[in-house]
């Protein structure tokens, strides 16, 4: 049951991280002189980030409904 409790987590992660290729890999910075979208590692980086912190805006995990 523990492990079940990471998965979300992890997959919005990785959903992230491609999203943060992708956009790298279509978009990115011409010029290099974008911080995030120059490199690849860190627009992937960055966008995982972003995912995980949105997983647990989706989580139903510890709401109340009322």
């Amino acid at each position: 049951m523990k492990g079940k409790k990471w998965i979300r987590p992890a997959l919005f992660t990785l959903g992230g991280a491609l999203a943060g290729l992708v956009y790298y890999l279509l978009i990115g910075c011409s010029t290099g002189s974008c911080a995030i979208t120059s490199n690849p590692v860190r627009a992937m980086a960055y966008m995982g980030l972003i995912g995980w912190l949105l997983s647990s805006a989706f989580s139903t995990e510890g709401r109340r409904d009322e």
